[in-house]
């Protein structure tokens, strides 16, 4: 059952590979935790109490709210397939409920701060330099996804038009302006790989040393060593996200116009960019207003 879920999730429902392998991997920790407990590996019998049980000792264990509520989206997901399939007649999930999760601002990095980081830092007239200036740039000018990014081919580039198509969550394509200060990278990055590396069978636009496509890992580590340089606590790919998304509400971008370029699917994950937004029009009024 857990096998034919994740094809259903894959194929039917067109998750990303990486969302279908966090569910495979919660689903396989909950059959274990069944097996050691309750002596049965058929998920299809668990109850509300053993479900209730398992959540309990995930935070015991001291496990995120964040985290274990992934889990238990996994479960819904999971159990609601089995009664559609017949296999089930109740939902086991009904009464479990969602943690109460701690609502973080989205880090960012400061606009002085990140000018300084990519017109100031040397990055080496080198393929690795060039990889590296041309993986930053694109991040924080597109604001594009760390699996988007791994997608992108010389083919979804249009340097005329100055866009980039990309598919997102759900196989949702979008298409996105970049800056012209980009062309000249990308040119310089796409003539460097096919010197000392060569084209990949699949027109991936990023490769590593060996000509390998990229990998999840090797763009964390490249962002990650390029953040030190900013003040910014988390240092991940998707920082620059939050970054690009701040710097266009900041700069008046209109927000209707930011969902549609970060490809959300509702407004209300956009909203939380607005944050840093509201923080300036107070400064601005305690700054000017006589009653401030």
């Amino acid at each position: 059952m857990i096998e034919s879920f994740l094809r259903y999730i894959e194929f039917e429902k067109r998750f990303s590979k990486h969302t279908v392998v966090s569910y495979k991997t919660d689903l396989f920790q909950f059959q274990t935790f069944l097996q050691h407990t309750y002596e049965t590996s058929a998920l299809q019998e668990a109850s509300f109490p053993m479900i209730r049980s398992w959540i309990a000792q995930l935070v015991d264990l001291e496990n995120e709210p964040k985290s274990v509520n992934r889990k238990i989206a996994t479960l819904r997901s999971f159990f609601k397939f089995l009664l559609r399939q017949g296999v089930l007649t109740k939902d086991p999930m009904l009464k479990v409920r969602v943690l109460k999760t701690q609502k973080r601002l989205p880090e960012f990095v400061k606009e002085e701060e990140m000018n300084q980081l990519l017109d100031r830092v040397i990055f080496e007239n080198t393929f690795e330099g060039l990889r590296d200036k041309l993986i930053m740039e694109l991040l924080y000018g597109s604001g594009i996804r760390l699996a988007e990014l791994l997608q992108l081919t010389d083919s979804s580039i249009n340097m005329h038009a100055r866009t980039i198509r990309v598919l997102g969550k759900r196989n949702k394509e979008r298409v996105i302006p970049f800056g012209e200060n980009l062309v000249p990278i990308i040119k310089s990055y796409q003539a460097m790989r096919n010197r000392e590396v060569g084209k990949n069978d699949k027109n991936l636009l990023f490769l590593t040393d060996q000509g390998e496509p990229a990998y999840r890992m090797m763009i964390q580590r490249t962002v990650k060593k390029y953040l030190k340089e900013t003040g910014v606590e988390k240092k991940s790919p998707h920082v620059l996200r939050h970054t690009y998304a701040t710097h266009l509400l900041n700069k008046g971008a209109e927000i209707n116009a930011v969902k549609d370029l970060l490809g959300h699917s509702s407004l209300a994950a956009t909203q939380v960019y607005t944050h840093n937004t509201m923080e300036k029009l107070k400064k601005a009024f305690e700054q000017a207003h006589p009653k401030a």
